[in-house]
């Protein structure tokens, strides 16, 4: 599993495309079996005390994608940290799982861990 974090418009969806990934591989649904969840933020957010649940499954995607969150100003509202540090604990369990762990920013993939994936399709 390939890991790719970075912020709202930042490159990852493109990124993944680049790797040789349609629009027909992408989901939201883990329990779907298309190789690429995306959005893994607005699936934590819906129960961030089931994120635990989520993690032996993700392992079984091809491809991770996720927004970073817990950057910025802290929420005031409880709920709102408890989500955001709940998809941080995530991507920590995934990341150390990771073949590799991919930050886009501006569209610039790089590499945290491991080699940048060149194609995995």
């Amino acid at each position: 599993m390939v890991l790719i974090l970075g912020g709202v418009g930042a490159g990852k969806t493109a990124y993944a495309r680049s790797l040789g990934y349609t629009d027909a591989d992408f989901t939201s649904d883990v329990s779907d079996e298309k190789p690429v969840l995306c959005n893994l933020e607005a699936l934590v957010r819906r129960d961030p005390d089931a994120a635990d649940a989520l993690f032996l499954p993700l392992l079984q995607k091809e491809l991770v994608l996720c927004c970073e969150v817990g950057s910025g100003v802290i929420p005031l509202e409880r709920t709102d940290r408890a989500y955001r540090e709940a998809v941080g604990r995530l991507c920590v369990r995934l990341a150390k799982e990771a073949s590799a762990v991919v930050r886009v920013v501006a569209g610039i993939p790089t590499a945290l861990k491991g080699e940048l994936p060149c194609a995995l399709r």
